[in-house]
């Protein structure tokens, strides 16, 4: 049995036929090889799958696509500009060595854009406890934090 899924991803309207059981983690990987949306652990600890859904950091691998139905969903292959420059966040986490073998990378960024929307001021202390979703099993999180405060005051200008 299959069902069918309509939403907007990256900006351009897609629709799938798909398993009804078909996480939106594997929709995007899968069926529209996004693959910057990484699988860590299935179970929405680790936060690598982070993508925006209208707007909003969510865990894709803890949503059905079929729950996606009819919403803008924006994984890190989207945010960059439409000549390729970097996403002020990314060019902060470049800038600041916010990574190490960067499989976390693309999650953290995309919690950060909605972390740096939310809390344009924050201090480090809010940037550590808003990250608390997201796992780096390679730094102890000191240049990330740099790079989110960094990004953060990018995106504002």
């Amino acid at each position: 049995m299959t069902i069918s899924v309509s939403l907007t991803v990256n900006g351009k309207a897609i629709t799938a036929d798909i398993d009804p059981r078909t996480l939106l983690s594997q929709l995007l990987r899968e069926n529209l090889h996004l693959t910057g949306t990484h699988i860590g652990c299935d179970t929405g600890q680790c936060g690598a799958c982070t993508v925006h859904m209208d707007g909003r950091a969510v865990k894709a691998c803890n949503i059905l696509a079929a729950q996606a139905e009819g919403t803008r969903v924006t994984t890190i292959e989207g945010i960059s500009g439409a000549n390729g420059e970097l996403h002020p966040m990314q060019a902060a986490f470049r800038e600041h060595h916010g990574l190490q073998c960067g499989f976390c990378t693309p999650g953290m960024i995309m919690n950060a854009i909605e972390l740096a929307q939310k809390h344009p001021n924050a201090s480090e202390e809010t940037v550590r406890a808003e990250l608390d979703g997201n796992l780096c099993r390679c730094t102890g999180y000191h240049n990330i934090v740099k790079a989110v405060i960094a990004g953060a005051a990018g995106m504002k200008g």
